[in-house]
């Protein structure tokens, strides 16, 4: 089969689409022969040399995937070669065939393409995680969403509004319109304005991490919940720990890739049960900004380090 290699770290022109041997499908595994593959910041940092996949996975970036499945490893149940289904694994989707734990495997919604499918899994999965398995977000309550134009923003904002919260995200300006059709009651731009003095949330969604540490503690209520999934503004940050204690506040800080297959297989299962319903009723949905040939993995690079797109960006076969 061909997949994107990484030919060294660097930026988007180390990738290329390269003839690698097959993946089998081990006891547990499904082979997805595949349609789509999601484009992540993971797959950047990965690209740079700056994240590892993990040790059971392929050396090739993608961490989602769409397609159909081809072959069904020793034990698996409840799936069948023909299907069509998108999956959440460790590495490995920019390719033409891709291997999942059954586990993590999802069927494709009704409503919704195989190819756009592969713009699911990965932030279906962190957002349902965060927002509702670790930060407990209620009816009633202020969700704060950092990055409310990337893939992982946009389902947050629908997501939260689905689950009755009021939903604030940052974004550039030229995001607002879209991001309040989607549900946002307020989106700040972040270039003009400190969303910390003009916000109040119960919990927030952080992808920024270091730069916006004493902001986003500043913009917690009372028992209030700040979840971090991201770094883009550096690992070190200043906290206030008298203030964390005065507002009786959670930080908590997760990652999905590293998480063992059972954990990730346990995400999965609520997805399935939580989340796919409001798929298929059309109250959430996948927003692709724009799909690139499997072949073109650099250009879908750099448009997601411009961050001018708005949803997700994926490669197709």
């Amino acid at each position: 089969m061909y997949a994107i290699t990484i030919e060294r770290p660097g930026g988007p022109e180390v990738l290329r689409w390269t003839e690698v041997p097959d993946p089998a499908p081990a006891a547990g595994e499904v082979l997805i022969e595949v349609a789509a593959a999601g484009v992540n910041r993971a797959d950047a940092l990965q690209r740079q040399g700056n994240y590892p996949p993990p040790k059971d996975a392929p050396p090739y970036p993608g961490m989602e995937v769409s397609g159909r499945i081809r072959e069904l490893g020793e034990g698996v149940h409840g799936w069948h070669v023909g299907q069509e289904v998108c999956a959440l694994i460790g590495g490995g989707g920019y390719a033409e065939l891709a291997v999942a734990p059954a586990g993590q495997v999802l069927p494709v919604p009704k409503g919704v393409s195989v190819v756009d499918a592969a713009g699911l899994p990965e932030v279906a999965a962190t957002v349902f995680s965060n927002v509702v398995d670790v930060a407990r977000l209620k009816p009633g309550e202020t969700l704060l969403v950092h990055g409310g134009g990337s893939g992982v923003g946009t389902f947050s904002v629908q997501l939260g509004k689905a689950l009755g919260a009021t939903v604030v995200a940052t974004a550039r300006a030229v995001k607002r319109e879209r991001l309040l059709e989607l549900g946002a009651e307020r989106v700040i731009d972040y270039t003009a304005e400190d969303f910390s003095q003009s916000v109040r949330a119960d919990v927030i969604l952080d992808i920024m991490g270091g730069s916006y540490l004493k902001q986003n503690v500043d913009a917690l209520k009372v028992g209030g919940r700040l979840v971090v999934i991201g770094l883009q503004g550096g690992r070190r940050g200043e906290l206030d720990l008298g203030q964390l204690l005065a507002k009786r506040a959670t930080v908590v800080g997760t990652t999905l890739r590293s998480r063992s297959a059972a954990e990730k297989a346990a995400i999965v299962r609520g997805v399935r049960e939580e989340v796919w319903p409001l798929v298929e009723e059309g109250i959430v949905r996948p927003l692709i900004h724009d799909r690139f040939p499997m072949g073109e993995a650099a250009e879908a690079h750099r448009l997601l380090e411009s961050s001018e797109h708005f949803g997700k960006i994926l490669l197709t076969r």
